[in-house]
């Protein structure tokens, strides 16, 4: 392999970063881990590098400690990657360059919470059924760690918004697409949440926005269900989850997602472009998956 001009000398801190991770293949094993996809061969599978290739970006990446090497099996002995507390640093560089990605090379550059039926972005979101959510925490609004998966619940539906609040929306906020409409959907999860329940589904709100700040929202609106906190971008990256830039902040663009107790998505709404009928039609999925799921409907 060519050897690259090493950068580690130089007092600007972006050449320091680009020392580690300036290479291509580099961020894409790093958006690899942070999507579960932790062993040698499910990496080469992902992303098409040699062997070679491969075990020489993860030798880099462990020595940066943005990887750790941790034992799966003894005999032989083999290793998953993980990423480390300083490689999950990482994850709102992957998020920028998504949400960069999105907005100017896929899109039109404008600054928007929602996306075109037939656009990429939206195909990229829709490829998530039938694949598996990933084993994470997020922090809830009452500061404690959640798995977003209900375990005591047949279904999930988790839907992404950007935030709650109106006295924290940023100027200009009714002006993005697809922003307006946070409050109207939590209510109306609210005022549907016994018909949920009833179809042995548990639902969890999710935004970026801190656990303190849902908080206040839950209790205003007496929502009855968990909100939980992305802050850290642990979700967004494990799924790839669309997001925009306001206020100096990553938020979330408005999606839904009803996910099994084995973890795997089995639908996806987005973009939503009707906030009230999204939360009909995710209570209509659940009691449909429910019902396929009872044996006393078997015929």
């Amino acid at each position: 392999m060519a050897r690259r001009t090493s950068l580690e000398d130089s007092g600007c801190a972006i050449a320091q970063a680009l020392d580690v991770v300036g290479d291509w293949w580099t961020l894409l094993i790093v958006r690899d881990t942070a999507r579960g996809v932790h062993r040698f061969d499910e990496l080469q599978r992902e992303l098409g590098l040699s062997r070679k290739v491969l075990t020489e970006r993860l030798r880099l990446l462990v020595e940066a400690e943005v990887l750790a090497r941790v034992p799966y099996q003894e005999r032989p002995v083999r290793h998953e990657y993980h990423l480390t507390p300083r490689g999950r640093g990482l994850l709102p560089v992957l998020v920028a360059l998504q949400d960069w990605g999105d907005a100017w090379v896929l899109g039109d550059g404008s600054t928007t919470a929602t996306a075109e039926q037939a656009s990429a972005e939206a195909r990229r979101v829709h490829a998530l059924a039938g694949t598996r959510l990933p084993g994470l925490r997020l922090v809830d609004d009452r500061g404690s760690p959640r798995d977003p998966v209900a375990d005591d619940a047949l279904h999930t539906v988790l839907y992404c918004f950007p935030g709650a609040r109106a006295d924290a929306y940023p100027p200009g906020w009714t002006d993005i697409p697809g922003a307006p409409g946070c409050t109207l959907e939590s209510r109306t999860y609210r005022d549907r949440l016994a018909g949920f329940r009833a179809a042995g589904a548990a639902v969890h709100g999710v935004s970026t926005q801190r656990p303190d700040e849902q908080r206040a929202f839950a209790e205003e609106e007496r929502l009855g269900f968990p909100l939980l906190s992305d802050a850290g971008l642990t979700l967004i990256t494990a799924l790839r989850l669309p997001t925009f830039r306001a206020a100096g902040a990553s938020r979330l663009k408005r999606l839904t997602l009803v996910v099994d107790r084995e973890r795997v998505v089995r639908h996806v709404r987005y973009p939503v472009t009707d906030v009230a009928g999204s939360v009909e039609e995710a209570l209509s999925v659940v009691r449909r998956l429910g019902e396929d799921a009872d044996p006393g409907n078997q015929e």
